[in-house]
């Protein structure tokens, strides 16, 4: 008796085995990136330092199986990657925060495995406080470009630090970014005593009164008065006067004065006496000169 073929048996579908394949393919692979960034570490204590709006993120931990990835992106834009793949901790950004000093920015910083190579995963990312370059770059340290002590009166002119940000190729000063905004304080003092007193100005010179015959010492500081934050620079190195070398000066003057009247005195008195000499030697040859016989 001949079996009969069961009805209904179920006959192979390639589509159903593509699928699945497709399938199991995903979970390997995700399954492969969770494994690939367990041991990721998300950076920490991103920190803006900028002076001059020369601005660095900087950012922990240093990297032992990791890479990072940095972006950073102004208020409602796009992101735009900086410093891919990196081992060190920190990213210049200064190229993008020129652009518009004036703008708030966030960064970011990506954490990726060593072999980030074909990594499709989500990376583990920490995103930075906001930053505003105009209102939150430190100020740099200003210089004394010359100064002047006459009788009573210390002319002191400071020169203005450089910024990172250019115009027609020429770098601003700090100046020509912030105007009237910025402003200089002058400390100064006897240089025989520590009593400091204090002059401001928002132009770049000061003339102030001082003691006659008293050596100054003194240094300069830029302040943005209107900021919240960040409103004062470093001190400037110190500069003094000398009196010392002003007499020595005036003195030396006097004394090469003194010396030429003296010259021509002598001089004069030399030619007097010659001329004495020489009268009084005719005189004398003509009473011992013999008369004449008539």
């Amino acid at each position: 008796m001949d079996m009969a073929t069961p009805t209904g048996s179920r006959v192979p579908c390639p589509e159903a085995a593509v699928v699945r394949t497709l399938l199991l393919g995903w979970i390997l692979l995700q399954v492969a990136g969770a494994a690939g960034t367990r041991d990721v570490v998300a950076a920490y204590n991103l920190t803006w330092k900028s002076t001059n709006f020369k601005t660095i993120l900087e950012w922990e931990p240093k990297p032992i199986n990791h890479v990072y990835t940095v972006e950073i992106s102004p208020r409602s834009g796009n992101w735009k990657r900086k410093c891919f793949y990196t081992t060190n901790t920190e990213c210049d950004l200064t190229d993008e925060v020129v652009k518009d000093v004036n703008q708030i920015y966030t960064a970011r910083v990506s954490s990726y495995p060593a072999n980030a190579t074909g990594f499709s995963g989500e990376p583990p990312f920490t995103n930075s406080l906001e930053f505003t370059p105009y209102l939150e770059t430190n100020l740099g340290r200003p210089a004394i470009q010359s100064f002047e002590q006459v009788g009573t009166k210390l002319n002191v002119t400071v020169q203005d630090a450089r910024t990172l940000l250019r115009v027609n190729g020429t770098y601003l000063s700090l100046r020509d970014v912030f105007g009237k905004n910025l402003s200089y304080t002058l400390y100064y003092w006897k240089a025989s005593s520590t009593g400091k007193k204090t002059a401001k100005t928002n132009t770049n010179e000061f003339l102030i009164d001082v003691d006659q015959g008293e050596d100054y010492c003194f240094n300069v500081q830029a302040v943005i008065p209107s900021r919240r934050t960040n409103q004062k620079s470093l001190e400037s190195p110190i500069e003094c006067t000398s009196q010392q070398k002003g007499v020595s000066g005036e003195t030396f003057i006097i004394i090469g004065a003194v010396v030429i009247v003296i010259i021509i005195l002598i001089v004069i008195l030399t030619v007097c006496l010659y001329k004495c000499r020489k009268a009084r030697a005719g005189h004398v040859g003509k009473e011992h000169a013999p008369l004449s016989t008539v």
